[in-house]
């Protein structure tokens, strides 16, 4: 504690003010993070909010492409089809919000707030179309940080993500941003717990679940990776990138690709994993 009793009346925020505006003031990122992690060590900051600062500086660096729900697993209304299609599956997830399609996922219609899907139970000849609100598109490269002061004043929940052919990538909820500044929130995008570790998403790719062990993967895969220092494959990226990895990294391991689809501040929870095609063979000459 300081002799000085003005000292000790200053609170937090003028101690860290006084620390960024003198002379040797940090000049980059890596140098902000060192002071303060530094404050951390001395119990200026307390864990949560040393996790807090870290996840605000990770979100700046961040893109939608980084957070968003995948295309293959968003759970979507297609109202070409029977309700009775869909209903069951619209019911299971839980969502609060729901995209509106036409046949296709491109072919986005509207977006449906779950409140208003209710009113088709009591009225089967309730026309849907005509209770949609209008879809938010944001572009792959739409900065984490940008996103969510938009999604703040502009009072939106959901946006459609979409690449550079104007094609549905996925999607990105206010919530997924958030995770990654205060840690886990489990909101109606969370990944269904009792879904299976390994799901195929089509051609080459499947989405993994983190907890995933390293011998059922091994099983599945045919590959080969040690189980001695961890057990599980979120155990094995972070050991390969020697940190706890952030969505959008990626790791190349025995001809496969890992990229992480879903991390908070303290762990993986998600991947896409890709067999690498493998390089044609070199022709003698």
């Amino acid at each position: 504690m300081s002799d000085n009793p003005e000292e000790s009346k200053k609170n937090f925020f003028e101690k860290l003010s006084e620390k960024f505006f003198h002379e040797d003031a940090p000049e980059n990122t890596q140098e902000l993070l060192d002071d303060l992690h530094q404050a951390h060590d001395k119990k200026i900051l307390t864990d949560d909010a040393m996790l807090m600062i870290e996840g605000v500086i990770r979100v700046h660096e961040l893109r939608a492409e980084d957070l968003m729900i995948p295309r293959a697993q968003m759970t979507v209304i297609d109202i070409s089809e029977d309700s009775q299609s869909w209903i069951k599956d619209v019911v299971k997830a839980g969502h609060s919000r729901f995209p509106v399609v036409d046949g296709d996922k491109d072919n986005v219609l509207g977006i449906l707030l779950a409140k208003d899907l209710l009113r088709l139970f009591v009225n089967p000849q309730y026309q849907i179309r005509e209770h949609l609100r209008q879809p938010v598109y944001v572009p792959e490269s739409k900065p984490a940080d940008v996103l969510l002061k938009e999604f703040r004043l502009k009072r939106n929940h959901m946006a459609l993500v979409v690449d550079e052919f104007g094609s549905i990538s996925g999607l990105i909820t206010i919530e997924d941003v958030l995770e990654e500044i205060v840690g886990e929130i489990d909101d109606e995008y969370d990944t269904d717990k009792s879904a299976s570790d390994i799901v195929s998403v089509g051609g080459n790719r499947w989405r993994v679940k983190a907890a995933t062990r390293i011998d059922d993967f091994n099983r599945v895969f045919g590959t080969h990776f040690s189980d001695d220092k961890y057990d599980s494959v979120g155990g094995l990226i972070s050991d390969e990138l020697e940190h706890v990895p952030h969505a959008g990294e990626f790791v190349d391991l025995d001809g496969y690709r890992f990229k992480v689809t879903k991390a908070v501040a303290r762990q993986v929870q998600m991947l896409n994993v890709e067999k690498l095609a493998e390089p044609a063979p070199v022709e003698p000459n």
